[in-house]
């Protein structure tokens, strides 16, 4: 007898700090003003079969005049706080959603992006706070670390080892993006927690792929520094070639890894109702949508609330669009781009999940009216910009 293995609840937690892009003005206006004098982060593509893929240039063209490169705002821990209390919240939230207690966890993969414990991850800790009695283990592939803990807990769930598993991530880049640095704008907080167990029978995980990014080596990187206070802390860095290296390889790891995810599960893409894929970039949804040729009105991008949260992008965006979107039995594919670790392509079936409550300020008359002027992608018709002089900067945007 085949064992159905899903979502059983899904939940996100982010702090209550809300931080709009008007902070930076008020408080950096010489640093955003030469942001806006030059094109930072990203070289205006001369043609839009030139640096790398046309479905991404297009989608990135709109946002080029804008410093802040599409982010409105973004959710910041108070000073002083920790991954372990987002990580906390988003799982006692999934548990009550799922009816759920403790006891009834025997799994739980944790990724803490970065964790508060330098050096290790943060799954003791929080299988302490949360009084579990079974396995903890701590699960880290960057921006794809999500998919992957899912997918780890759901084979292992199916071949019998454990019966229910919490997955949960937290990332906190604001603790490693120094507010003078403009890669600053370009990052949030956040947590989410899934509880995985059987579910209702032709539902829940259909098949998956995962494949290395390797061809994304030398984008980003972590460094050890001092801050003002003589304390050290890791810093998030990317390199002169991060951009180019974004552009060129975002297409072929995208189709690489979700052809494989929809052979697994016996689907093609023309049978997937809706799309889900993380966020790194404002205009990473819009891209892999039309790279795949998907409806962009079937996918979802919460870009603009959140920002840049890294590991807890997709199921962040999952989150939303099963408050707003998903209906039972819709075929859902999942995509995440980790740069310099992996991709990871999910497909399900969309089944009963119980949703955590979503945060203040994140309702859909929220989304609607922070995005109701947001830009829109050029048209396949529409000519290729005039050349622009100018050169990529040293910092630039990853997942």
């Amino acid at each position: 007898m085949s064992t159905y293995v899903g979502m059983q609840s899904l939940a996100i937690s982010v702090p209550d700090r809300v931080i709009t892009n008007e902070h930076w003005r008020r408080c950096q206006p010489q640093l955003v003003e030469e942001a806006e004098k030059r094109i930072w982060m990203w070289k205006k593509p001369l043609k839009w079969d030139e640096g790398g893929s046309v479905a991404f240039n297009r989608e990135m063209e709109p946002f080029l005049s804008d410093p802040f490169r599409g982010a409105i705002q973004r959710r910041l821990l108070p000073k002083g706080g920790s991954a372990l209390e987002l990580e906390a919240d988003a799982a006692r939230k999934a548990m009550d959603a799922a009816g759920v207690t403790a006891k009834d966890i025997d799994l739980m993969l944790l990724t803490s992006f970065l964790p508060d414990c330098h050096g290790i991850g943060g799954s003791a800790f929080l299988a302490r706070e949360l009084g579990l009695e079974g396995a903890a283990w701590n699960m880290e592939s960057a921006c794809s670390s999500a998919n992957l803990a899912f997918m780890t807990a759901a084979n292992l769930i199916k071949a019998g080892q454990y019966k229910r598993a919490l997955v949960v991530t937290s990332c906190t880049y604001s603790r490693v993006a120094e507010e003078s640095d403009p890669i600053s704008w370009t990052v949030g907080d956040a947590a989410t927690a899934v509880v995985v167990g059987e579910v209702e029978a032709n539902r829940g995980f259909l098949g998956a792929h995962s494949i290395h990014s390797g061809n994304t080596c030398g984008a980003v990187e972590y460094i050890l520094d001092i801050n003002d206070q003589g304390q050290a802390y890791h810093r998030m860095r990317t390199g002169k070639s991060a951009g180019k290296l974004l552009r060129e390889t975002s297409e072929p790891n995208l189709k690489a890894c979700t052809s494989r995810a929809l052979e697994r599960a016996g689907l093609s893409v023309q049978d997937i109702d809706f799309a889900v894929f993380n966020t790194p970039l404002a205009w990473y949804a819009s891209f892999c949508a039309r790279a795949l040729g998907i409806d962009k009105s079937r996918t979802i991008n919460m870009h603009p609330i959140y920002n840049n949260v890294g590991p807890c992008l997709t199921f962040t965006n999952l989150f939303h669009a099963a408050h707003w979107r998903l209906k039972p039995d819709d075929n859902v594919l999942l995509y995440s781009v980790g740069s310099v670790s992996s991709c990871a392509a999910i497909v399900l079936r969309w089944g009963d999940v119980a949703l955590g409550p979503i945060p203040e300020g994140a309702s859909l008359e929220d989304y609607e009216a922070l995005t109701h002027d947001y830009p829109q992608a050029l048209d396949d018709t529409t000519p290729s910009p005039a050349p622009d002089s100018s050169t990529d900067g040293d910092k630039e945007a990853v997942a």
